[in-house]
């Protein structure tokens, strides 16, 4: 019962953010903002966390999940909030620092929290419940915001989003009954460095691999809006393109455990990988929208299974008592390329157009399939 319901609190959290950043990419454009100052603003999600991720981590391993959870949502609506008082470019750089930063506590705490909840095959089971809501908030969010944006405007829509991010931190304060108070390693005295956990290859590769998963990700939600604008899409549409990933990303979450247990989770993640960049590669060279919902989709497939894998396999290599440090680091890793990557495609994107940056996100991804590949070991 208890992962069901830390499922739904995540669904939730997520919504809110998911939904903020294909919003934030389309209030830019709508204030003037060029390809390269959207760049800066998906970067912007990242600056704080790249710092905070690994005392994030440690905060949960010794002190618990709840209180992150709840700063993490109430932190979240903050930063929602912020652009319907002060509606301008600069206000939505603050907003999304403050909301990256508090999906950063809630995000590390709840893979911590899952993976706290089951051993063995019945945590994997777990993540894979776990990324299903993940794939559902995809979906819903972009949707949300595609069709709120087109009936009733930006501002609304931030409102929108903002009492969607309230509910896991009011649920969270009036009940927390199923939170483990602790996970038992964390009563180990020594902790360790970072050092340590760097020093592991598998940890290494891992952490590589989820930082272009989370890029590719992350890339195809700001840039996807950017290149539908320019062939005169709506927001509906846009938001209909955007959430054929997350569908597509739910179906292959179900079938998660059953592949994970035939060929292995770091052979399914090479394959998510490869077909993520193949996909990635095909999507600039299509205009029409039902073409480019189903290019989606197979993209949905290919990166569905690549971040709840590498979460699976960084709490399986993390040490006894320190999983949400490992967490926090890879978190970190994650964030160093949602900064570096945006800027260097938001220059590309500013001086030869939206295309090149798809090319070379695949590029990127099918790198880090090459680098992921159990061959390598």
């Amino acid at each position: 019962m208890s992962i069901y319901l830390t499922t739904m609190l995540a669904i939730l959290n997520q919504v809110a953010v998911k939904g903020s950043k294909m919003l934030v990419a389309l209030y830019a454009i709508e204030l003037g903002a060029s390809p390269l100052a959207i760049g800066a603003l998906i970067s912007s999600y990242a600056v704080f966390p790249l710092l905070l991720a690994v005392h994030a981590g440690r905060l949960t391993d010794r002190r618990g999940v709840r209180a992150p959870m709840i700063l993490g949502s109430l932190g979240m609506a903050t930063g929602l909030v912020l652009p319907t008082v002060v509606p301008v470019l600069t206000t939505l750089f603050l907003s999304s620092a403050v909301i990256g930063t508090s999906a950063l506590l809630f995000h590390i705490a709840t893979h911590n929290l899952v993976g706290s909840l089951g051993e063995g095959s019945a945590r994997t089971s777990n993540f894979a419940t776990y990324s299903l809501g993940a794939s559902a908030s995809g979906l819903i969010g972009p949707l949300a915001v595609g069709f709120s944006i087109d009936h009733a405007g930006y501002i609304p829509t931030y409102v929108l989003l903002a009492a969607v991010a309230c509910v896991p931190g009011v649920v969270l304060a009036c009940y927390s009954d199923f939170i483990p108070a602790r996970v038992k390693a964390l009563k180990e005295k020594r902790l360790g460095s970072v050092k340590d956990l760097l020093g592991s290859s598998s940890l290494r590769r891992t952490f590589v691999t989820s930082g272009l998963i989370v890029s590719g990700i992350d890339l195809f939600n700001f840039y996807m809006p950017i290149y539908g604008r320019s062939i005169h899409l709506t927001a509906s549409v846009i938001g209909t393109i955007l959430g054929m990933q997350a569908a597509a990303a739910f179906v292959v979450r179900l079938y998660m455990p059953k592949l994970a247990g035939r060929y292995g989770e770091r052979s399914v993640l090479t394959a998510s990988l490869l077909v993520a960049g193949i996909t990635y590669l095909a999507f600039p060279a299509f205009e029409n929208p039902y073409t480019l919902g189903l290019i989606s989709f197979v993209l949905g497939l290919g990166l569905g299974c690549g971040q709840p894998l590498s979460i699976i396999l960084t709490y399986n290599a993390s040490p006894a008592g320190r999983a949400g440090e490992a967490l926090g680091l890879r978190v970190t890793v994650n964030k160093f390329t949602q900064i570096a990557v945006p800027l260097v495609f938001g220059s590309l994107g500013t001086a030869a157009g939206v295309h090149p940056v798809f090319w070379a996100n695949a590029a990127l991804l099918l790198a880090g399939g090459y680098l992921s590949s159990e061959k390598r070991r």
